[in-house]
């Protein structure tokens, strides 16, 4: 490793800063949380974390590769798979993350120690689970002092999935919007009446509304818990959480293949010529962009292939990430994706978060159901949606429903047909330039034909 440059992202905490050294990740550990860094490896705090899978493993390297002066060590945690934001996710992907922040907390103080963040950007998703990934996050535990970290818990885990359930405004929204969080007084502002009725929603908002707004101005009138009264506080938040993200506003597509009218003899026929198209690749990773319920997101997971299964619909991802925890499959990361209006690079110089295509690179992309609500719906022309894949599919899968098919005259029932090029012919000539078709099927007694493509250079 000759050459390192830090994560733009990683500048907030003098603890230390992730880099890249040659391609890998690393973490520097500064002198000044030297004897920090100590105690969690030395007091069993690390150990018993890593596990219970709740926080990243990491080996040491003693080599100052930043030839920074405060160096102290370098760390190589265990690779992540994809990164991905709470802005992205569902609310029972962000409940889940707020309650291993709170249960890490309370493992923390078991060893002395506290959590100085507790932000949903220093969770990832690792094989099926949440999993902490700031090990710099730690400090000694002190109980004349306040739990600092308390206010950012509320405003990006708690008050967005309470939003959630008082407003059925899905919290992923509420992120996007407020990505460092939001605050007591909006959160008050925007819950109903009725939410004062319960205590928990009266303690963590109202109330820290009314201290804030008294506080200030005098930062040193706030006081410290017990460590009782903290370890009740942090019971009290996870049993409000446990509470959330059990339930998603209505889906558009959730049924798309259940109670399609195209039905059951497409999906099997698809799906067919799908396993006999993924027996052309030796992909370990896929995109599948419009994942629908994920039905064919778990065929691509088949083999131990780490698969992301994106969709706008956000009803779609909580039932598909529900499923894959109960089923305990690790190895589909879904996520709230409108890939017409995708994440996009965010933060300080928009560095700090890099956009989604930015972050998510995979080996194979899977395209099926999907073309025609871009061509059609949303006006894109072809070509240009040519060109987006050539950017990001090394391999594709994709399905191309002709004009006549059922889904598409649905689409153009209620508009006017203003796309001459929407055709079977009309297609190829617009990927041609990007992309060698390897294999095409037309899928049985119907109007959809199956296109394995490799991108060209």
């Amino acid at each position: 490793m000759e050459t390192s440059k830090r994560v733009a992202g990683s500048y907030k905490d003098p603890s230390g800063f992730v880099f890249l050294a040659n391609n890998v990740i690393c973490r520097q550990v500064n002198q000044r949380y030297a004897a920090t860094y100590e105690h969690l490896m030395s007091s069993g705090l690390y150990t018993a974390l890593t596990a219970a899978h709740r926080l990243v493993p990491h080996s040491e390297l003693n080599e100052n590769l930043t030839n920074t002066p405060n160096w102290y060590k370098t760390l190589l945690p265990d690779p992540i798979h994809f990164i991905t934001y709470a802005y992205e996710w569902s609310g029972a992907q962000l409940r889940d993350a707020g309650i291993l922040t709170l249960r890490i907390m309370r493992t923390a103080m078991e060893h002395g120690m506290i959590l100085k963040d507790a932000t949903p950007y220093n969770v990832q998703f690792q094989n099926g689970r949440p999993v902490f990934i700031d090990t710099l996050s730690f400090e000694m535990y002190d109980e004349s002092k306040p739990w600092i970290a308390y206010r950012q818990f509320c405003e990006t885990f708690l008050f967005p999935l309470l939003l959630e359930r008082y407003t059925k405004v899905s919290s992923h929204h509420w992120l996007r919007m407020h990505p460092d969080g939001i605050s007591a007084a909006d959160t008050a502002n925007l819950l109903p009446f009725k939410s004062k009725l319960n205590a928990g929603v009266w303690l963590h908002v109202f109330l820290q509304r009314s201290v804030a707004q008294k506080n200030d101005s005098d930062k040193s009138k706030a006081k410290p818990f017990s460590r009782q009264k903290l370890l009740n506080l942090l019971q009290h938040l996870e049993n409000i959480l446990l509470k959330s993200g059990k339930s998603a506003t209505g889906t558009t597509w959730g049924n798309y293949y259940e109670e399609t009218i195209i039905g059951q003899a497409y999906l099997q026929a698809k799906e067919k010529i799908f396993r006999q198209m993924l027996q052309s690749t030796e992909a370990l990773t896929a995109l599948d962009l419009g994942a629908n319920n994920g039905h064919f997101s778990r065929i691509l997971a088949e083999g131990n292939r780490q698969v992301i299964a994106a969709d706008f619909d956000e009803a779609c991802i909580h039932h598909l990430y529900s499923y894959t925890r109960k089923e305990k499959i690790k190895n589909i990361l879904p996520l709230i994706q409108d890939i017409v209006h995708p994440s996009s690079s965010i933060g300080f110089n928009n560095t700090e978060r890099p956009a989604f295509h930015q972050r998510i690179r995979t080996e194979l992309v899977a395209a099926l159901a999907l073309i025609h609500h871009l061509a059609i719906g949303k006006n894109i022309p072809l070509p240009d949606i040519a060109a987006y894949l050539h950017g990001i599919a090394p391999q594709l899968i994709i399905e191309f429903p002709e004009k006549n098919d059922e889904k598409v005259q649905l689409l153009l029932s209620n508009r006017e047909d203003i796309f001459p090029d929407y055709s079977e012919a009309g297609f190829e000539a617009a990927f041609e330039p990007y992309f060698d078709t390897i294999t095409k099927v037309r899928i049985p007694d119907t109007s959809r034909i199956l296109y394995f493509m490799n991108r060209k250079n």
